[in-house]
């Protein structure tokens, strides 16, 4: 079933969204593009006719109540985006009454399911070495299906639209699924477009495909690297983990970050590369600090020789060119983490430079998928994120999905 298809006038339908967005310390949303993005598919239902129960979760409670991750301070905010009065239900499995009781056009929002452990269905307050734990584990997971079973009964029909979480078969994602027929569970919009997008990037390719993977740590992406060494024909490697690659090859590195036990491991991505006839683009220069601080004193040292005492903070001026010269060529483009310390202005070159040949490849006819946090986030920053082909606002589940595992989330749905 598609939500389009699907004729909501006069049913209850209970949606998972990802909601959990940034506050500040005084509990005001700082970023609400998440709320933003499921907007088409709540309105769709309210506008047809049907009543609609959301719900989400917020933060690490870790099955504990905490006002701290409640989503009543988002509960305003919630009913300014949808134009309409938002009801909220303070224990999201006891709200039987509440989710009976509203009518069409009405619009519950149910307190953060990750106040029960049983929404992510692991056991709590248990080591995983304890010999009870698998008793626990099967113990919860039986707890978990009660608790979707809960939640399920609320609504006639369910809708998943929450992508960021669609990794995880948690009660709300996946589970809840098995509760409704074939003809009463779907995608919403949003899911549907990100699940198009990695379609696109890994089904639908036009090439020269060119991914670029930034970020601190190599270990934290050598799934994805490694899945897309066979799709891509050109491979930029940024940001911190370039220090663990110009180490590896003798380099010296002075303070900058690196992973010591993943220097083999920087090899043998070089070597599969080159096996491959992917055409990996490391920097060759770097702007480097004498502390990390915005206000730095700076200098541009080959990404090889970096002096004792400083740290590579971003891409160089012939490691930004280098990059948009690859980019610019490009048909397919996936990026997923940023060249440099980004969120200090003078640390953010590479990753500008980076965005602006995306944009430029983009308007060229190129697809581009910008995705992670700190990725989305660097577009957002420079004024960019309209003008690539899509900003994924999954940042696990869309590298899940990219190194080719199978989204519980949507699984549960499509099979």
């Amino acid at each position: 079933m598609t939500i389009d298809n699907y004729k909501f006038a006069g049913k209850k339908a209970i949606v998972r969204v990802d909601f959990n967005v940034p506050l500040d310390e005084n509990g005001n949303i700082t970023d609400d593009t998440r709320i933003r993005g499921a907007l088409p598919t709540l309105k769709k239902i309210l506008e047809e006719g049907g009543a609609l129960i959301i719900m989400s979760h917020m933060g690490k409670p870790k099955g504990k109540v905490n006002p701290k991750f409640s989503l009543a301070q988002i509960k305003d905010a919630v009913a300014a985006a949808l134009g309409r009065d938002v009801k909220f239900a303070e224990d999201c499995a006891n709200a039987a009454d509440a989710a009976a009781a509203l009518q069409p056009g009405e619009v519950l929002l149910l307190e953060n399911l990750r106040f029960y452990a049983e929404e992510e269905g692991k056991p709590v307050g248990i080591d995983k070495e304890d010999p009870a734990y698998e008793t626990a584990k099967k113990e919860m997971k039986e707890s978990q299906k009660a608790f979707a079973k809960t939640l399920a009964s609320y609504a006639d029909c369910y809708v998943n639209d929450a992508f960021g979480t669609a990794h995880r078969k948690h009660a709300s994602t996946a589970v809840i699924a098995d509760s409704f027929g074939e003809d009463d569970k779907m995608l919403g919009y949003l899911m549907e477009k990100e699940v198009q997008a990695v379609d696109n990037i890994l089904s639908d390719i036009k090439r020269p495909f060119t991914a670029i993977m930034g970020g601190s740590k190599v270990s934290t992406k050598i799934g994805i690297i490694e899945n897309l060494m066979d799709k891509v024909d050109n491979l930029i490697l940024c940001g911190g983990m370039t220090y663990t690659f110009a180490k590896a090859q003798g380099g010296k590195i002075g303070l900058s970050i690196c992973e010591d036990d993943k220097l083999d491991l920087a090899l043998d991505i070089m070597k599969k590369a080159q096996e491959k006839g992917v055409n990996l683009v490391l920097g060759t220069d770097c702007i480097a600090g004498d502390k990390f601080s915005n206000d730095a004193n700076t200098q541009v040292v080959s990404a090889m020789d970096i002096p004792e005492g400083w740290e590579g903070m971003d891409a160089g001026p012939a490691t930004r060119e280098s990059f948009a010269n690859v980019i610019r060529t490009a048909k397919t483009i996936l990026w997923n983490g940023p060249a440099g310390v980004f969120e200090f202005d003078n640390f953010a070159g590479g990753s500008k430079a980076i965005a602006e040949a995306i944009v430029e490849a983009t308007e060229n006819g190129a697809f581009s998928l910008v995705g992670g946090g700190d990725s989305v986030a660097c577009v957002n920053k420079f004024g960019l994120a309209d003008k690539v082909s899509y900003v994924s606002t999954g940042g696990g589940a869309l590298l899940e999905a990219i190194e080719g595992k199978v989204l519980p989330g949507v699984a549960a749905i499509k099979g």
